[in-house]
């Protein structure tokens, strides 16, 4: 599925896509999955077998990827071709959002569907009925006229709101891709920003119209699936296998018991602890399972926010970065989409009770008994009146970057330190000195200037340093 949270009901609980009203984006759950390993063969699983559960349970099987990714660039090429040939609408660009985190069995992905009609972000459901009949059509058509190494289905669910077809395997009818056509704005290069390796961050206009213009919380992330995409897709080979276990776990979770956290949100706190536990790409998947566990637990803590999309240079974001962070927690921004807190209204409890009764499991157990150590990952304390409430702190103050004469409190080393490649954070208010969320340990990433204390007074000017779009936000 392309992890952006759009898919929700209009204003009300988390759901996807809210201006289409799928049974996947009234968050009703697919069929049971054809494939699915039982939840107590993971939790048998020991811990030092965990990559070769990931591969032999959870990789997809590549052939079938190959053909659905064929069949795949020929709808896509085929609707570019073929909507509105007779109309003044035209397709802009029509962009397929895969990850490389897809689960064996039966996975979700997007197509999204950038159209000329749409100039800003409040026209986007303008024409609907009319834009879903004609992309059915064509879809119709393509089914007709074109040959496909897999079987081809359009849905027959009577709603012109959205538009859903599955992918399936002539030979393993246990393998299938659901998919979601959605047309957006091209919010992107409507500003001229560019993608790809290398590419600067989208103009600020873009996300202060954004801002200007939403009224629910990722009314209109189909416009940024690109830099959705970009943010997970460009991360190592084993940190995708980790989301794989991740949402294979999450998928096991007991329906029907209240709204869960979106998986997009697991998927994002799997990179947040990542990044903090020290990047390296070759990590002790064990290690990693703990970890995003362990976060699940400690979810009343959780505040967690990258820029390197958005940069709280421009006035307006940053007012607007400010609210949103002092909304209560869990709070786990969207990093292409601001307006997105995938922590909001959520049974985070329920997960957290399955967490629990996980880290217990062999899964995550030693092989002599003890239980897996997580990553070290940082719990900040602060004052009630905001800012680092550290005694050691030094008190002086220093300009924020050269030459900006805006002034902000010095961090000592060791203490109150963020990523330089993500302004992701943790904060606790139970005690004025700060903790470690799982254990003691020297921290790996080097200290940084804290540039957003907790919740500053309105008062106090704030400037953030913009994450490296090279590292985290690289498209292909």
């Amino acid at each position: 599925m392309g992890w952006h949270h759009s898919r929700r009901r209009p204003c009300g609980k988390r759901r996807w896509h809210p201006e289409t009203g799928s049974p996947r984006a009234a968050g009703l759950a697919h069929p049971p999955h054809p494939f699915s390993p039982q939840p107590a063969l993971l939790h048998q699983t020991p811990a030092r077998d965990l990559d070769k559960f990931i591969s032999r349970f959870l990789q997809p099987n590549r052939h079938f990827l190959a053909q659905v990714n064929k069949a795949v660039n020929t709808i896509c090429s085929f609707l570019r071709e073929n909507c509105f040939r007779n109309s003044p609408i035209k397709v802009l660009k029509v962009v397929k959002v895969t990850k490389g985190t897809a689960l064996r069995g039966r996975s979700d992905a997007d197509i999204v569907v950038f159209l000329s009609c749409f100039t800003q972000f409040t026209e986007q459901g303008n024409k609907r009925a009319e834009i879903i009949s004609e992309i059915r059509a064509q879809l119709e058509a393509c089914q007709q006229e074109q040959q496909f190494e897999v079987k081809f289905e359009i849905s027959k669910w009577e709603n012109p709101r959205v538009l859903s077809f599955s992918l399936t395997s002539q030979t393993m009818l246990d393998h299938s891709v659901d998919f979601d056509v959605l047309p957006a704005f091209d919010a992107l290069d409507h500003r001229g920003t560019s993608l790809g390796a290398g590419s600067r961050p989208p103009h600020a206009q873009v996300y202060r119209d954004l801002i200007r213009s939403y009224h629910c919380a990722g009314e209109f992330s189909t416009c940024f699936t690109e830099l959705q995409r970009d943010f997970i897709v460009s991360r190592p080979t084993k940190l995708k296998s980790l989301i794989r276990l991740v949402k294979y776990w999450y998928r096991q979770m007991p329906k029907g018991k209240g709204s869960l956290p979106p998986q997009h949100g697991l998927e994002l706190l799997t990179v947040y602890a990542w990044e903090q536990g020290g990047q390296d790409p070759q990590f002790g998947m064990a290690e990693g399972f703990r970890t995003v566990l362990e976060l699940i637990t400690q979810y009343h803590q959780l505040r967690v926010y990258w820029t390197v999309n958005y940069s709280a240079e421009d006035e307006t974001i940053r007012d607007f970065l400010r609210q949103q962070l002092q909304k209560p927690r869990p709070i786990i921004l969207d990093p292409a989409d601001p307006t997105g807190n995938l922590g909001h209204s959520a049974r985070w409890d329920l997960l957290a009770k399955e967490a629990e009764d996980s880290m217990s499991a062999l899964c995550c157990t030693d092989r002599d008994g003890t239980a897996i150590r997580p990553w070290p990952v940082r719990v900040r304390a602060w004052g009630d009146q905001g800012g680092c409430s550290c005694p050691s702190r030094a008190p002086g103050l220093r300009p924020a970057v050269p030459g900006d004469q805006r002034l902000l409190p010095r961090s000592p080393p060791g203490c109150c330190v963020k990523s330089r490649r993500s302004v992701a954070a943790l904060d606790s208010r139970s005690g004025p000195q700060p903790q470690w969320l799982f254990r003691p340990s020297p921290p790996r990433l080097p200290p940084a200037l804290l540039l957003l204390p907790g919740q500053p007074p309105a008062s106090e000017p704030v400037h953030r340093e913009r994450g490296s779009a090279g590292v985290d936000c690289v498209a292909v």
